[in-house]
């Protein structure tokens, strides 16, 4: 089936509330719910074609409709100055067009046209490429960052397929809002759209929300696809869903769960289709750590992963992450204990490995920490012993690890959680030593909430870790909070100071951060106006380590990285 051109404006339907009129038949849409890794070419080519084929086929599909620019994978960065990719990606293309006979699909793709780049929904039918409609609203905010890339569309786009029209939108133009509305006056009867929208804790409901809404105001059914699968920082969690043009959720595809999902517009204007059961937050935001890790590490070329078990939560969390996204055969845990490791961290890890089933080895470090110790005698004589000696530690463990991760082939997890390293409760080139940190933004008092999740499923951090307070063991009698406010307390305070943008006159007020509803209910005020400057100077401060990081999941709505940009040096102290 050929579909009509992408018309920029047509006069308005008679059946302008969304309403197909009589006599047709329904129109059915397979949505390829799928990962599609960035620069991978050859191989989402290959995904496409194998998701047209199975949509009209086995589905039957009329068309079959794929996420934002699933071609190159999202966001393909920098790739995009180069034209040796560009023409690879054209050549990709147009192997895909020839496999679209009998159904017509509609592939996110970037386009070289009229003297820019287009961030594209590209249609194609009878083996080649009948029109193409391109991304208006350009995101530069948060991970996005499509204004250095893209040049904006100018009209809104609709197509006929299978007697249907189809506007066309892309992932930011349904968040703004005004392409929609001119979608529905340039004569569209249903709205689909491409989306690349990565996860963030009650980020699901929050896209539902939003599309429900575009559907109302346009009075249109709405067909929302988006990716599946890890990217560096980001996780795409799927999640595909249609509205109603009254703005109810009528079908649903499952969360994090790649496939073709058939939905099928009724002659009333209705979608039916999967009817996935919504995720939990912890369980939404688990999955999503898991993903993330797993998609980064294979991805990276690694096929096992090595860490350090402390005996602390931390790191019995991001063990569980790893044996559950890579298989407990592929983890090596390793206890390296010393001179202040207490015997209930070396049982306690060694439990945590038994109910993961990882391997697990124990390396005392004693020894190369007391050579050291020698060696730098002679330059700290008459020095007191402080923060040095303790780094000392963190240092040499990674040392080892990385000694491991390089001998074995394995890539090195960090095992630190936001809050510590918000605040620069971490050691360069020790416990920050890593490849990935799957809890690089996941807090400190979240950590605790994820493991009893994932105890749920099945025994796997002991409950006298959970149960202990925390210590980086790297002195006689220490605790977190002989130098950090009680955690509770110092979560609330950074999640209202970086997620929504908070003064430090005025943070202990803010109460209405949208996805962390239990912290803006914390006891902020609790901490002293002195305590709470102490951290944000903290925070400002240890830029320079965060830099320096290895990437993690984001899983909140504003993480450190690519999401968060500050300069290092800077005289700006909040």
């Amino acid at each position: 089936m050929t579909p009509s051109p992408v018309s920029p404006a047509a006069s308005e339907p008679a059946h302008a509330s969304g309403d197909a009129p009589s006599g047709r038949p329904p129109l059915r849409i397979a949505v390829a719910q799928h990962a599609f890794p960035v620069g991978a070419l050859a191989e989402n080519a290959r995904r496409i074609r194998a998701s047209v084929q199975q949509a009209r086929d086995e589905l039957a599909a009329d068309c079959v409709l794929f996420p934002e620019l699933a071609l190159t994978g999202y966001p393909p960065d920098d790739l995009l100055l180069r034209n040796d990719f560009l023409a690879a990606t054209q050549r990709a293309l147009d192997e895909v067009a020839e496999a679209c006979h009998g159904i017509t699909a509609i592939v996110g793709a970037p386009l070289y046209r009229a003297g820019g780049v287009r961030n594209a929904a590209v249609v194609l039918a009878d083996g080649q490429e009948q029109a193409a409609v391109y991304k208006r609203c350009l995101p530069s905010y948060s991970v996005f960052d499509d204004n250095r890339h893209f040049t904006p569309g100018e009209a809104p786009g609709v197509v006929e397929i299978a007697g249907y029209r189809l506007g066309v939108a892309i992932c930011e133009d349904l968040w703004c809002g005004e392409p929609v509305t001119e979608l529905a006056a340039a004569g569209a009867e249903l709205i689909v759209a491409l989306n690349a929208s990565p996860y963030h804790a009650g980020k699901p409901v929050e896209r539902e929300q939003v599309a429900a809404e575009r559907a109302r105001s346009s009075a249109r059914p709405l067909l929302y696809v988006n990716m599946v699968g890890g990217h560096d920082e980001v996780v795409y969690d799927g999640g595909s869903f249609a509205c109603s043009a009254a703005g109810a959720v009528t079908a649903r595809a499952p969360l994090f769960e790649e496939g073709g999902y058939l939905f099928e517009l009724s002659a009333a204007g209705k979608f039916d289709g999967p009817q996935a059961t919504p995720l939990e937050e912890v369980a939404a935001t688990y999955q999503a750590l898991v993903r993330g890790t797993a998609d980064y590490v294979r991805g990276n070329g690694f096929a096992a992963v090595v860490l350090g078990l402390s005996g602390g939560i931390d790191s019995a969390l991001t063990a569980a992450i790893a044996a559950d996204a890579l298989g407990p055969e592929r983890v090596l845990a390793v206890m390296l204990p010393s001179r202040y490791t207490a015997q209930r961290s070396c049982d306690d890890a060694a439990a945590c490995a038994r109910a993961l089933g990882v391997e697990y080895r124990e390396i005392p470090i004693e020894e190369p920490v007391s050579a050291c110790e020698r060696a730098l005698a002679p330059l700290f004589a008459g020095c007191e012993a402080d923060v040095t000696e303790e780094n000392i530690q963190a240092r040499l463990r990674g040392t080892l690890l990385m000694a491991l991760s390089n001998k074995q082939g394995r890539m090195l997890l960090a095992a630190g959680n936001k809050s510590e390293l918000a605040v620069g409760y971490a050691t360069l080139y020790g416990d920050m030593c890593g490849g990935f940190a799957p809890l690089k933004d996941v807090y400190k008092s979240e950590v605790y909430r994820l493991a009893a999740y994932r105890n749920r499923l099945g025994e796997a951090v002991p409950q006298s870790i959970i149960e202990r307070e925390p210590t980086a063991e790297l002195r006689p009698e220490q605790r977190d909070c002989d130098s950090l406010p009680p955690y509770p307390q110092l979560d609330a305070l950074l999640r209202r100071y970086l997620e929504a943008d908070a003064d430090v006159a005025d943070v202990a007020d803010v109460a209405d951060v949208a996805d962390v509803a239990d912290a803006a209910e914390s006891a902020v005020s609790d901490l002293s106006m002195a305590e709470q400057q102490r951290v944000i100077r903290l925070l400002y401060q240890n830029e320079y380590k965060r830099r320096q990081a290895a990437p993690g999941v984001k899983v909140t709505r504003r993480a450190f990285g690519r999401d968060r940009r500050y300069p290092i040096t800077s005289g700006w102290r909040g």
